[in-house]
């Protein structure tokens, strides 16, 4: 399917050929697992997989494409005849300086043409298969999420919680999607606030921003719990982070413009006061990387279409008091959403 949609798709980049770096790009064209050491060229009518020797075996057991075993400056050497002649797309956004200086020697008979999100814009939309595979990591994430929740209370450090769901996700032959989010109390207000030594205190709002990452898929999802009964104005941030996401979440259908979801949980948040506390975009796509297209921003051109996942993860963080984001992993199916994170939105 994705090799006859990136033909097309190189069609209308007006290349003849396109020479693919990024890693999750690789994977996506080729099923190579270790495709940080791997590249593809694809042609009008082929496609070959260039690693090296150390992944002989692996690659003929992963990959559909046929392949060619060298190491640069080998491995430009071995294509530079496939190329002569033709314009050759090159990913802009993965491709180092250094790399393309590469490519112009080795390919003095080829134009290189600078070409950016032709395949990130065909991964936005998922098979069947790739479904199945976020599912499965969205679920493992819910379980390590169940594991840990009793951990949550007065007296423990952020940092035991991260290190919990760590170790769960390894015991279940996965990893984390991203470095694991523990924020309590004031360190709410920081919505990158990675698990610190902070030993979390009665009375406060947590949030735990996670995933997993199995078999190579991502998963990401954000709740916010409560040790305690948190201060008057805490519940208030977080019922109305709450009202914000789920509305944006029952929103979700083909058609609709990234853009305009990010409008209604922001309109939202700003009715109740806090629009300047949500410091970042609504969501992202997830799927071979944590974030990918869509991106559900306000200046996003982006429109929904079944088979892409999303998060929708709006938030509000208030400097020195505290914070809330609570995050979804949602399906866009034919006609409306299946969300695909299960853990429960607790009453605050």
């Amino acid at each position: 399917m994705i090799d006859q949609a990136l033909r097309e798709a190189m069609q209308r980049a007006g290349v003849d050929a396109l020479w693919i770096s990024g890693p999750a790009n690789v994977r996506a064209v080729s099923g190579f697992t270790h495709p940080k050491d791997g590249k593809v060229l694809v042609t009008g009518d082929a496609a070959t997989l260039f690693t090296d020797s150390r992944y002989t075996v692996q690659a003929r057991e992963e990959s559909r494409l046929p392949q060619a075993i060298a190491r640069p400056p080998e491995t430009y050497e071995l294509a530079a005849e496939s190329v002569k002649g033709l314009r050759v797309g090159f990913e802009a956004e993965h491709l180092t300086v250094a790399n393309l200086e590469d490519l112009r020697r080795h390919w003095p008979e080829a134009t290189l043409v600078p070409l950016r999100g032709v395949m990130e814009g065909l991964r936005a939309v998922k098979t069947p298969q790739e479904i199945a595979a976020v599912q499965a990591a969205q679920d493992l994430a819910d379980r390590a999420f169940a594991h840990v929740r009793p951990m949550i209370r007065a007296g423990v450090r952020e940092w035991d919680v991260a290190l919990a769901i760590e170790a769960f996700l390894r015991q279940e032959g996965a990893e984390n999607a991203f470095d694991v989010i523990v924020a309590s109390g004031p360190r709410g207000a920081m919505p990158h606030g990675s698990a610190s030594m902070r030993v979390m205190q009665d009375g406060e709002l947590v949030t735990v921003d996670m995933g997993a990452r199995l078999n190579g898929y991502h998963s990401d999802m954000t709740r916010t719990v409560a040790i305690g009964t948190p201060s008057e104005e805490m519940r208030r941030v977080y019922n109305a982070v709450l009202e914000a996401e789920e509305a944006a979440v029952k929103a979700v259908k083909p058609g609709v413009r990234a853009a305009d979801l990010d409008k209604l949980a922001r309109d939202i948040l700003t009715k109740h006061g806090l629009g300047e506390a949500f410091a970042h975009s609504l969501g992202h796509g997830v799927g071979l990387e944590v974030h990918e297209v869509p991106g559900l921003r306000g200046t996003s051109e982006d429109v929904l279409k079944p088979g892409m996942i999303i998060t929708i993860e709006p938030g509000a963080y208030l400097p020195d008091v505290g914070g809330v984001r609570i995050e979804d992993l949602v399906l866009v199916t034919e006609d409306g959403y299946r969300v695909m994170s299960l853990s429960p939105k607790e009453t605050v």
